[in-house]
């Protein structure tokens, strides 16, 4: 009688367990989800604000066409991405629209009477703080994705996760090679500040 107390208290706890790594992963998998389309929200927010910001700079700077073709592309490339839904589309758009951000501040800053403009300088600045948003969302994207993969290749949790299935999440996709991998020398040596 002993023994099938003890083994039904054992088999309580594989069951517990079995569980609680079941529905951590599930937990995991919805973060991802969650975190990928805060990126698209995110996306969608800057979207928005570029005709805006588009509209206030063409007032200020007729000869600046470059300025507004990168704005019409990023644009074009956000809403791609959300009828897409797809995470590289995403990302791209992204990486879009952080090279721009940039590029605007030092046309802005470069131009003072586009410097002085309240308008222009709140679209900069909403526009600075949704990129700050999209990197935070991506290293939780990343972050959650590593976790939840570490789950599905440690022991025990790697058991529950092949009894029900559970596949890698790809989270965001990164070439594994060129430039943004390699440091050169001259990125190794120490800074030289002269404050003279």
């Amino acid at each position: 009688m002993e023994i099938l107390i003890a083994l039904g208290v054992i088999a309580l706890i594989v069951g517990f367990y079995v569980i609680s790594v079941y529905n951590g992963l599930q937990i995991l998998k919805t973060q991802i989800t969650a975190s990928i389309q805060e990126i698209g929200n995110q996306l969608k927010r800057q979207a928005s604000l570029i005709p805006n910001l588009q509209t206030a700079v063409k007032g200020h700077l007729k000869q600046e066409k470059d300025v507004y073709k990168m704005l019409t592309d990023a644009r074009k490339s956000v809403e791609t991405a959300q009828e897409s839904g797809k995470a590289a589309d995403i990302e791209n758009a992204a990486t879009e629209i952080a090279n721009i951000v940039p590029k605007m501040q030092i046309l802005v800053e470069s131009n003072p009477e586009l410097k002085s403009d309240q308008t222009i300088s709140k679209f900069m600045m909403e526009l600075t703080d949704t990129a700050d948003k999209l990197m935070y969302a991506r290293r939780t994207v990343i972050d959650l994705s590593q976790n939840y993969n570490q789950k599905l290749v440690t022991i025990p949790s790697s058991i529950v996760a092949g009894l029900f299935g559970f596949k890698p999440e790809k989270g965001l996709e990164t070439p594994m090679s060129g430039s943004h991998v390699e440091v050169s020398s001259a990125e190794m040596q120490d800074p030289k500040v002269n404050l003279e």
